[in-house]
């Protein structure tokens, strides 16, 4: 199958394009450098040249909070960008996977989010993602994946940020009134290549299993890492971010296992082969 890509340079299209090749897939990974989401006619020109079975899209403006002041880049990159995505894989009838977040939903409760809950943002980044998904429901052969709190090799992330701050100090605060599950790229691009390999069309969800705040999340980084950090939890009103963030990210997988698709693992042992990975573990 030939494959593409878009946003291979992030943690995310990184791990999915060497899953691919791992597979014997075909994978053409871009970025914006090749093909410039917010140009209709780079799009058109780019995927059409490539003319592949199906199309990964990962590439996104994913800055919550610079999203709030950057609107309209935000809504070309996710929205319009999609939406000639969208556009090509049905002059071409390709399959089409768009990844989107949890950010769709309202972040309120505490029940999981299922795929097919209404959707009502509750920022910019989120609402222009929303946007992005409405696109690809006019094709009749897309998925839409639903992601949350990523962690991969290729970038900037949560893990990262914590394993730098325990560098230089002993003692952290961390939000405890978000709830969600740690996902890790390598993880997560092994079920998309599942995915894509099939015709089981439809919005999932897809997260690694369990559930925890970003406090714990930091508690067990820093236990794993063997690193002595003195972490204290606070709540979302006490650290102000620009964008509001959903409190409740907990995403209802069943939908999965219900199409044949095997569960990612829990999300303690994505981190631990993680920071193996990157030479952070105890070991």
């Amino acid at each position: 199958m030939k494959v593409l890509v878009t946003g291979v340079k992030g943690q995310l299209g990184h791990d999915v394009v060497n899953e691919l090749e791992k597979r014997g897939h075909q994978a053409i990974g871009v970025d914006v450098e090749e093909m410039d989401i917010t140009d209709e006619t780079a799009v058109k020109t780019v995927i059409t040249g490539a003319a592949p079975d199906a199309v990964i899209h990962c590439a996104a403006y994913t800055a919550v909070d610079a999203a709030e002041d950057h609107e309209d880049l935000c809504r070309r990159v996710n929205a319009l960008g999609t939406g000639y995505v969208a556009s090509v894989c049905r002059d071409l009838n390709c399959k089409l996977m768009y990844i989107s977040t949890d950010y769709v939903f309202n972040g309120q409760g505490t029940r999981p989010w299922e795929p097919d809950d209404e959707r009502q943002p509750l920022n910019v980044y989120g609402q222009t993602k929303y946007e992005g998904e409405l696109a690809v429901e006019t094709l009749e052969k897309y998925f839409i994946v639903r992601i949350a709190w990523v962690f991969g090799v290729n970038g900037k992330n949560f893990i990262r940020t914590m394993l730098n701050l325990g560098q230089t100090r002993d003692s952290l605060t961390v939000v405890d009134d978000q709830i969600g599950s740690p996902t890790y790229t390598f993880d997560l691009a092994r079920l998309l290549a599942d995915m894509i390999e099939t015709d089981r069309y439809g919005r999932y969800h897809a997260t690694n299993t369990g559930l925890c705040s970003w406090y714990e999340f930091a508690c067990e980084i820093f236990r794993q890492a063997g690193m002595k950090v003195k972490v204290s939890p606070v709540s979302s009103q006490e650290y102000p971010a620009k964008a509001r963030r959903p409190a409740n990210s907990r995403m209802d997988q069943r939908k999965l296992g219900e199409n044949g698709f095997e569960p990612l693992p829990p999300w303690q042992d994505a981190l631990g082969r993680y920071l193996e990975e990157i030479g952070a573990g105890k070991g």
